[in-house]
């Protein structure tokens, strides 16, 4: 009996720890930090995807027209953005879930400022400021080619143990 309750408490405590575990990662691998005004859970600061392709700036995007992707909620400021996006959403979510395209490239997830971009072969990166976005910018390629590397390896690790 008591050998039957071990199991049980070790079962439960493993499941406990595999979910939280998981919640956390699938957390981590999307960029869902709050702009100031703007609630929790949004992409992209809440800016609208399809605008940083078809803009000469990107625009935020509307309570009005949202998708579901990867945990997160996109806005887009109209319905034919929102239907674009639609037709292939891991096509138009930004690089590396939405952190920083520099950052990744050191092994890092850091927060970026959504007016901080380039989109390089219809992918949209993004950096942390205009001052690493400049710095990215003078290498690009190189910084693509190690981000992807890296980010296999931290995709899914919680931003505290990288």
């Amino acid at each position: 009996m008591k050998s039957l309750l071990n199991s049980s408490l070790i079962a439960t405590a493993l499941a406990f720890g595999t979910l939280t575990t998981t919640s956390a990662f699938a957390a981590d691998e999307v960029n869902l930090a709050a702009a100031k005004g703007q609630p929790t859970g949004l992409a992209v600061q809440g800016y609208d995807v399809i605008s940083y392709r078809t803009n000469d700036k990107p625009v935020v995007g509307s309570a009005d027209f949202t998708a579901e992707f990867e945990g997160a909620t996109y806005r887009f400021a109209n319905q034919a953005n929102l239907d674009t996006f639609n037709t292939d959403p891991a096509r138009y979510a930004p690089a590396y879930g939405g952190f920083c395209a520099y950052g990744v490239s050191k092994g890092k997830k850091f927060e970026v400022d959504p007016t901080a971009y380039k989109v390089v072969d219809d992918v949209l990166y993004q950096n942390f400021n205009k001052r690493i976005q400049k710095k990215w910018a003078k290498k690009t390629e190189e910084y693509i080619n190690k981000a992807e590397i890296n980010w296999a390896e931290i995709e899914t690790v919680a931003i505290d143990d990288l």
